[in-house]
């Protein structure tokens, strides 16, 4: 069973930084690196995915 991840957020590039974007209500600061297999991750303090450019294309 996959629960819906809180916010998807499209990107063009393989590394990415979150830190939860609500300045002190957020989190650390991690960065992530999405695989090319499966062209998304997500974030582990507040389950934000990260979805690469080409990813969501192929998608379509």
């Amino acid at each position: 069973m996959t629960h819906p991840v809180p916010e998807t957020k499209i990107v063009d590039q393989w590394r990415v930084a979150c830190d939860g974007g609500e300045g002190a209500l957020g989190h650390p600061r991690v960065w992530l690196s999405i695989p090319h297999d499966r062209g998304w991750v997500e974030c582990p303090y507040c389950d934000a995915r990260f979805v690469h450019g080409e990813a969501a294309e192929d998608a379509e």
